[in-house]
């Protein structure tokens, strides 16, 4: 064989390889979860397919600080203005500031609230289970808040997805995604627990087929730092209690959501803080009351998510009404 030869066979048999990757990868659904993107798993299995309720689009809005009722402090679980679309549509007025942008609660926290024009009868604190403790730790060393400007925005950070993306060629992606993600999923049917990086972690599901609308519906992909993070425990609890005696005007109604993970597979994780939050009026018992919703809201948290769904946020939304409503007497404004 001539050189000529041996050389046009490589490139032909390097070109024939990266043609088929490059279909592999078009053909490979785009990921519309931030876990199976993360963990490059198959949407195919993982995705959720029950359609989302229909949301109260005109509800999903803020007000400016000055006109609000409710003061909402949250993270990513409060980013779509779904849960808080519940209040808004019983008549309260809502806005929705971030952790990131306080970073935490601090001595002049009171003033701080004040300073940025609030003057509103409530404050809902809302944080992600395995944020909470780190969050806690941080604001009692902290003496001030940030003084940088605060923006409010009245529009949701994220906007929900209505329905199950359709099909589209996946143009964006590196050439080796689609191979990557046919091994990752291989990989995850064939095993009750595997990990994917630090990122992205695949755990069989008890009875996840009546939890979950995927196709891969006994197991679901988890943030991995759902077990990790330290447990919330008693002394995290009496944080809470410092922080809302520290600062009891408007009074402080505390909003801790569970890990996908303690609700579907390790319910005992944090139960010394469910039990000692019972003992308290800081707010509701979420944890007990995801893992009973679980079995009567199918896709309570995304299946390839670490999020709750729609589903999801609407219930929880619920559940902050009947706690707000012991607070507060019902407020009518006109619709925003």
């Amino acid at each position: 064989m001539t050189p000529a030869k041996l050389w046009l066979r490589i490139f032909f048999a390097g070109f024939a390889v990266i043609v088929a990757l490059l279909l592999v990868t078009l053909f490979t659904p785009i990921p519309y979860g931030d876990l199976s993107r993360i963990g490059r798993v198959s949407e195919h299995e993982f995705g959720w397919r029950k359609p989302p309720p229909p949301l109260p689009f005109e509800s999903m809005r803020a007000v400016p600080m000055d006109q609000a009722d409710i003061l909402v402090i949250g993270d990513s679980f409060s980013m779509t203005f779904t849960w808080q679309s519940v209040l808004v549509k019983a008549g309260y007025r809502v806005t929705t500031i971030y952790w990131g942008q306080l970073p935490f609660i601090c001595k002049n926290f009171s003033q701080w609230v004040e300073d940025n024009g609030f003057r509103g009868k409530l404050i809902v604190i809302e944080s992600i289970e395995r944020l909470l403790a780190e969050r806690l730790d941080d604001s009692e060393k902290c003496g001030a808040m940030s003084k940088k400007p605060l923006s409010v925005k009245k529009e949701p950070f994220v906007q929900p997805l209505t329905e199950v993306p359709g099909f589209e060629l996946n143009t964006s992606a590196k050439l080796t995604t689609g191979l990557n993600t046919y091994r990752n999923t291989k990989r995850a049917i064939a095993s009750p627990d595997v990990q994917f990086g630090e990122r992205a972690r695949v755990r069989t599901v008890p009875d996840g087929c009546a939890y979950f609308s995927s196709r891969l519906c006994d197991k679901a992909l988890f943030f991995p730092d759902d077990t990790t993070a330290a447990e919330l425990s008693e002394r995290t609890v009496r944080q809470m209690e410092a922080i809302s005696q520290a600062h009891p005007s408007p009074p402080i109604l505390w909003m801790v959501i569970p890990d996908k993970t303690t609700t579907y597979v390790e319910p005992q994780h944090s139960a010394a803080f469910v039990a000692a939050l019972n003992k308290t009026k800081l707010g509701p018992d979420l944890f007990t009351a995801a893992r009973e919703a679980r079995t009567t809201v199918r896709d309570l948290y995304f299946p390839n998510d670490t999020h709750l769904s729609m589903h999801g946020q609407l219930w929880v939304g619920e559940l902050m009404l009947k706690e707000v409503r012991a607070l507060l007497s019902p407020v009518r404004h006109n619709a925003p």
